[in-house]
């Protein structure tokens, strides 16, 4: 097990696919706020009736901005990632050569994952000395309790999203292709923004974690969040399972 997470953890650092995500997913999100916080400087209007409570140049505005943000870009950069570490040797044609390893394919999944858990902490840190980092620079001082909670929900945020991005992995799997994996993460993006817009976002195991974090809580309880855990758990041992059932012919 820890020569197959050894082995793909080296995949994971020297390819572009890891890269890109990573740097688009931190660099973007301190960009986007950047961009929303100057606009809100320059009094832009329109700018601040569409970011609400987050147009404000403030650690409070800052904060819940970034949230915003992390919660879509978060699960997608995840899910794309998820569906690329499962679905790479099938897109390379390499998949035969797993299958002569002494390592089972069960314990590569498995190794796969936790992969994908360590990138999500290294990413979420990251992006929180990031948003961190920039509310220096915009002037807001040194951040208050109240800031320095929502930065740890904003880390929080990023790693659910690795967890919830499993169906994706899942998906990579029993396709055998990326785009099954891609098209899986499209598909959670879709549901949690519509279980948002209804109102049953708390009881969506895929919107939850966004909703907690964006209200510090006040709309979601621990129960609703950990069936979003156990929904995540879930689909990673069924990617396991669905690995270790591969066979060549099919």
């Amino acid at each position: 097990m820890r020569a197959a997470l050894r082995v793909e953890m080296q995949k994971l650092v020297r390819s572009l696919v890891g890269t890109v995500t990573s740097l688009t997913l931190v660099l973007g999100t301190v960009s986007l706020l950047a961009g929303i916080t100057a606009g809100v400087r320059a009094g832009q209007e329109e700018l601040v009736a569409q970011v609400g409570p987050a147009g404000t140049a403030t650690w409070d505005g800052l904060l819940l901005a970034a949230t915003q943000i992390i919660s879509a870009g978060g699960l997608l950069g995840a899910g794309v990632l998820a569906s690329w570490l499962m679905a790479r040797e099938f897109g390379d044609g390499t998949i035969s050569a797993l299958f002569a390893l002494p390592v089972g394919l069960g314990r590569i999944a498995a190794a796969k994952l936790l992969v994908l858990g360590l990138w999500a902490m290294v990413v979420s840190l990251s992006l929180g000395a990031a948003v961190l980092a920039l509310g220096v620079m915009l002037g807001y001082g040194a951040p208050d309790d109240e800031a320095w909670v929502a930065l740890c929900r904003q880390v929080l945020l990023v790693l659910s999203s690795a967890l919830l991005a499993t169906p994706a992995a899942w998906a990579a799997t029993l396709g055998r292709s990326l785009l099954a994996g891609v098209g899986a993460t499209v598909g959670l993006l879709v549901v949690a923004q519509v279980g948002a817009l209804t109102g049953a976002g708390p009881w969506i195991p895929f919107a939850a974690p966004a909703l907690w974090a964006m209200t510090g809580g006040a709309e979601v309880s621990a129960a609703q969040l950990s069936l979003s855990v156990m929904t995540g758990l879930l689909f990673a041992a069924l990617t396991v399972v669905a690995c270790s059932r591969l066979q060549l012919n099919r």
